[in-house]
């Protein structure tokens, strides 16, 4: 089984160890302190201000929940194009009249419930495809991406569904302790991924798997079994993230999560995860979500145009996949 170790072996020198786990999260956190630095000095109190740091982590929020499924996905080897339009589908499902209505008579949460299982029920079938049916991740979730948002569109009509459960509305816009419960969704979840790839035998495995899917199987990992678990995973947090959106902006549509795969998979790489599967990093992940979250916030804040936060991004990344590969030629060499 291949292992990312640190440690080198005897009778050689030891890396830096800025080339290792803390070295990359300690480089991620000066980069959003020094993006921070440039958010002040351009848009002074209006940047610095309480209500603009609740604004980033409020957008930072869904893409937040969303990047840490998607973890999971790439450190197991695989990608998941189909997050962005499982959001659409899932806050579109949650809010059509025969949802609404049993909400109305039961309770919200069933709203809450039928978004995560339309998530669950989506990644389970990417998860099938891909495990058991050997179809390249690529493809599988590029096809559920396409069938998702068609699907959404179809439920929907193409119109907007709002929604108007009082109770789903009351709790969705509420602060707690004056921090949004969006953003408190966030930090559980990203709290709940970090034990789950940390510290059980699940996350053990997704690395294992990433890092050579064969010794994995041999050493009696039941892989195909470990791949479903690992799409529907990133299925639920989808549902979850178009729960938020639904709470977020009040209505279901289709275009919910149009091109957040897109962003989701640059703040996971951004954050420290090997596109090549084998090493993932929950506190990078959520650096990374923060630093695009906040890279737009300054951009909006400056009045910069779309494309210009869309060159900076591509930048981003781009410098962020050079220094992956530096440091695994590092690692490797040591």
């Amino acid at each position: 089984m291949s292992t990312q170790v640190e440690t080198p072996p005897a009778g050689t020198s030891r890396p830096s160890w800025l080339s290792g786990p803390a070295g990359r999260t300690i480089g991620l956190v000066v980069a959003l302190v020094l993006l921070a630095v440039v958010g002040v000095i351009t848009g002074g109190e209006r940047f610095a201000s309480i209500d603009n740091v609740m604004t980033i982590l409020r957008l930072a929020s869904v893409t937040g929940v969303l990047a840490i499924g998607m973890t999971f996905v790439i450190t197991a080897g695989g990608i998941d194009l189909s997050v962005g339009s499982l959001v659409g589908l899932a806050s579109v499902w949650a809010s059509t009249l025969a949802t609404q209505t049993m909400a109305e008579d039961a309770h919200w949460t069933v709203m809450v419930l039928t978004a995560l299982a339309v998530g669950t029920a989506a990644g389970l079938i990417n998860g099938l495809i891909i495990a058991y049916g050997k179809v390249v991740s690529f493809i599988a979730t590029l096809a559920m991406m396409i069938a998702a948002r068609g699907l959404a569109e179809m439920i929907s009509g193409r119109q907007t569904q709002v929604v108007s459960v009082d109770g789903f509305l009351d709790f969705f816009r509420a602060d707690l302790v004056g921090v949004p419960v969006l953003v408190w969704i966030f930090a559980l979840v990203a709290v709940a991924g970090w034990f789950l790839f940390n510290r059980t035998t699940f996350g053990r495995r997704t690395v294992a798997v990433g890092g050579n899917l064969e010794a994995s199987r041999l050493a009696g990992i039941k892989v195909q079994r470990h791949l479903l678990y690992v799409y529907a995973l990133s299925g639920l947090t989808a549902g979850i993230a178009g729960v938020m959106m639904l709470g977020r902006t009040t209505a279901g549509t289709s275009t919910h999560g149009l091109y957040y795969e897109l962003e989701v998979i640059a703040a996971v790489v951004v954050g420290g995860t090997l596109l090549i599967g084998g090493r993932g990093t929950i506190v990078g992940t959520v650096i990374g979500v923060l630093i695009f979250a906040m890279l737009t916030n300054v951009f909006t804040i400056n009045n910069m145009s779309i494309s210009a936060q869309n060159v900076a991004k591509g930048a981003i990344i781009v410098i962020a996949v050079l220094l992956q590969q530096r440091f695994a030629r590092r690692s490797t060499s040591t």
